[in-house]
């Protein structure tokens, strides 16, 4: 019997104790023990599920799974992405599904979570953003997706039913050139606040990745930024790791006077060398200066992470395709960038400007052969 009552340790028989032999991956013989349940009913459900987990039985409690798939994903994704899943599945996720077994979920248990999430609403009675709702929805679909590739469940119950939520936001905020000139002024009394935006603005870096740079990162005589690095912030410790995709490590060209004004800032760094960081601030201090920038400039508040937005819309702009955005602001694909298309409508009129030239020059030369014709 591998369920039993435990004398050990002074528990007298008053708790219960698992142990158990099973096979496990690898096909080796292994002995498995646990102690201390307080009723032979919780000794026997985890019993049942750590053999379930052993044996990648779909019937397995969907909570256990939840452990393993965490288990398996962690050792390939970043800490501070690991850490918001956590929380995610923690709290939007395991709760609703964890009491049925894996095999168990439906379509059905599916749609009912959607609408539970969709009706939920704060003090203000406003409900999650649309996009809050579709990374949850790609949670638990990442997850159903796991089990039906590595622990052979027939079919996503998410594949049946309709997405919630939405993939991004309605409105995508951005500051033209103007806006941000502004801004820049009115903070140009801090020069760590002047110089950090300055980098953020005319060259989109990410701001974790702006964090990291160091003095050696820059080369004035060639004109380059290197980001190689990033720094997240986990639980009040501060971690320097790989930039967010493989894409992110690159060279960035930089324009001549930004190089100057580069120059007048390493000038007032005590003791500067190679390894020295140019910004020791935080997110928060940043925040905080967006906050005073704005007000004072009299422009939108717009996130931090909306300046890589403004400096994607001011390449478009200026002409640049996709491809060539993308590998400046290091996105994945040029598909990313093409998101950005919209933010400068003014350049829809110049199309259409330019189309209607195009017509009336076809229609000038129509117009000439017409009459060489009526000559001849």
């Amino acid at each position: 019997m591998s369920v039993f009552k435990d004398n050990w340790n002074g528990y007298d028989g008053k708790r219960w104790r698992v142990s158990l032999r099973y096979t496990d991956w690898q096909g080796k013989k292994k002995q498995h023990d646990k102690r201390g349940f307080e009723t032979k009913k919780d000794a026997l459900a985890y019993e049942r599920d750590f053999l379930a987990k052993k044996s990648k039985d779909i019937n397995m409690g969907f909570g256990v799974f939840i452990d393993v798939y965490l288990s398996d994903i962690k050792p390939q994704i970043k800490l501070n992405t690991y850490r918001t899943k956590v929380h995610i599945i923690n709290t939007h996720i395991r709760p609703y599904f964890e009491e049925k077994s894996l095999s168990e979920i439906s379509p059905t248990d599916i749609l009912q979570w959607q609408n539970e999430l969709l009706s939920k609403r704060d003090e203000n009675d406003k409900g999650y953003a649309q996009t809050y709702l579709r990374t949850l929805q790609n949670q638990l679909t990442a997850i159903l997706n796991h089990a039906v590739r590595y622990y052979d469940l027939a079919k996503n119950p998410c594949s049946k039913g309709k997405k919630m939520g939405k993939a991004k936001a309605k409105e995508m905020l951005f500051w033209t050139k103007d806006e941000y000139t502004k801004f820049a002024d009115a903070i140009k009394d801090k020069p760590i606040s002047y110089y950090a935006f300055e980098i953020l603005y005319w060259t989109g870096v990410r701001m974790s990745e702006m964090l990291a740079l160091e003095r050696g990162d820059i080369n004035l005589e060639k004109r380059t930024l290197k980001i190689d690095k990033q720094v997240q912030r986990i639980d009040g410790i501060e971690y320097t790791t790989t930039p967010k995709t493989d894409k992110g490590n690159r060279v960035i060209e930089l324009p001549e006077f930004l190089c100057n004004e580069l120059e007048d800032y390493f000038g007032m760094i005590y003791k500067i060398d190679e390894h020295t960081r140019l910004f020791h601030i935080t997110k928060s201090y940043l925040h905080h200066e967006m906050d005073r920038g704005s007000k004072a400039a009299g422009v939108k508040r717009i996130r931090i992470h909306d300046l890589r937005h403004s400096a994607c819309a001011a390449l478009i702009e200026l002409g640049f395709s996709p491809v060539q955005i993308a590998e400046r602001l290091g996105h994945e694909s040029a598909t990313i960038t093409m998101r950005y298309a919209h933010l400068y409508p003014s350049v829809q009129r110049t199309m259409a400007d330019k189309l209607n030239d195009m017509f009336h020059d076809e229609s000038d030369f129509e117009d000439d052969d017409e009459s060489e014709e009526s000559e001849e």
